[in-house]
């Protein structure tokens, strides 16, 4: 089966008519390109469309800190709020140099559109502080953490915005983030973040959601296409919490993971790598090609002769530059928009089948969904309970999908998007336009 080509250009025409496509697109213009090439394909009141062009809301915030030599240092925090039409907005907040306003918006859109293709009572939002969090000590980091808490604390909570780690925040910061909202609320309130540790509301298997989603997703797909997950080569990009659990429970159902890589390049072992014996990036930082015998760049390893490519590190790294080399039959996005309009053109023209994001790694949401639910019930999950529910959640999207994937002639991308956005429209329309 191949799909249809996307019709698509990656970047705006320029005043001679040619696309400029010598920048890579924002997060904001693909999630825009994604919203209206599904709304193409349904019918659906072009009011809707233009209303989810925009988020809500859009917080900006400055954050000082006092550094541990007793510097003053101002820091700036976003938390865009795009659509809460099926329930309390939800999406991470990252720490990272490169966070922008644009940025938050775009991948806010992306958590409206995961959260309804999983059919989540969620909206979408995203958040960050544009800050190196590697040049913070942990002390530094939890008083950023517990001021910028403090500067959102009237447009977060339980029912009305959830935040959850993303780049550069982990567990513990979301501890921090849920102790500073408590203390000022007067109560503890365990609901307000997802991505806690157990001990203070986390649930079980939340850490691993990710990238087990990703594994469950690349194992239907296999099937969909015929292709015995035990005779399945798999290139795995980026080692991190996404792709090293990935890679481990692929691994240990039977694919070759014949490569995995961290920002310092990849191991490639044509033979399969033991994954349980490479470190993941939070078990040892940048340890992946200290670990190998043969190093390859990472942008070798995106166009290695594999049955499955699993780009999980970040976005953009499929362009219209390297699409026409990709060697792999299927393509499963573990990162967030790890492909280019411009590419996924050209993947599509070639008959590369790419699952996206917002079905593959939406395990982290759906399990941040389940400790939601037992926050507010104040009661715990097994581990084996968490991970039945996630597996039945991840078929139950993918059955829809699927569908609408076999009854169009289009892409995965768009079958993804057309059950997202069909669920959106119909909430919208339900609940109507406040006068």
């Amino acid at each position: 089966m191949t799909m249809a080509s996307r019709s698509e250009n990656a970047r705006e025409e320029t005043g001679d008519g040619t696309v400029d496509t010598t920048e890579p697109e924002s997060a904001l213009e693909t999630a825009r390109r994604q919203l209206y090439h599904a709304a193409n394909d349904l019918d659906i009141d072009p009011n809707i469309v233009e209303r989810l062009k925009y988020p809500k809301k859009v917080h900006e915030v400055t954050v000082p800190i006092e550094r541990d030599d007793g510097t003053v240092e101002v820091f700036t925090g976003y938390r865009a709020q795009h659509d809460s039409v099926r329930g309390p907005y939800k999406g991470g907040l990252r720490y990272h140099p490169d966070v922008t306003r644009d940025e938050c918006v775009g991948l806010g859109m992306w958590m409206t559109w995961k959260c309804a293709v999983m059919d989540l009572p969620f909206g979408g939002a995203k958040g960050g502080v544009a800050v190196n969090p590697k040049e913070l000590s942990a002390k530094e980091k939890e008083r950023l953490t517990r001021r910028f808490a403090q500067e959102l604390r009237d447009n977060i909570g339980p029912n009305q915005d959830i935040p959850a780690p993303d780049m550069g925040t982990d567990p513990q910061t979301m501890a921090w983030l849920m102790d500073a909202y408590s203390m000022q609320e007067g109560e503890t309130t365990p609901g307000v973040v997802t991505g806690k540790p157990p001990v203070v509301g986390g649930s079980e298997g939340r850490e691993e959601a990710p990238g087990r989603s990703v594994a469950l997703i690349t194992q239907l797909a296999c099937e969909y296409y015929d292709q015995p997950l035990e005779d399945a080569t798999v290139a795995v990009q980026g080692y991190g919490s996404v792709g090293a659990n990935a890679a481990r429970l692929l691994d240990e159902w039977g694919a070759t993971i014949v490569a995995i890589s961290d920002v310092n390049g990849a191991m490639y072992e044509p033979e399969g790598i033991e994954t349980a014996a490479v470190p993941s990036h939070d078990e040892e930082p940048e340890a992946v090609t200290t670990y190998a015998d043969t190093v390859i760049s990472n942008d070798e390893l995106l166009t290695l002769d594999v049955d499955v490519l699993i780009p999980a590190a970040l976005g953009n790294v499929i362009t219209e530059g390297n699409a026409e080399a990709i060697a792999a039959d299927l393509v499963i996005e573990g990162a967030n928009g790890p492909t280019t309009s411009a590419a996924d053109s050209i993947l599509a023209a070639r008959g590369v089948a790419v699952i996206p994001d917002i079905l593959a790694n939406a395990g982290g949401v759906t399990v941040s969904y389940f400790e939601w639910l037992q926050d507010i019930n104040r009661r715990a999950w097994s581990l084996e309970r968490v991970n039945d529910e996630l597996e039945a959640e991840m078929q139950a999207a993918w059955d829809a999908v699927q569908s609408e994937f076999e009854q169009r002639d289009g892409s995965w991308r768009d079958a993804a998007y057309i059950v997202a956005l069909s669920r959106i429209a119909e909430a919208h329309e339900a609940r109507g336009l406040w006068p």
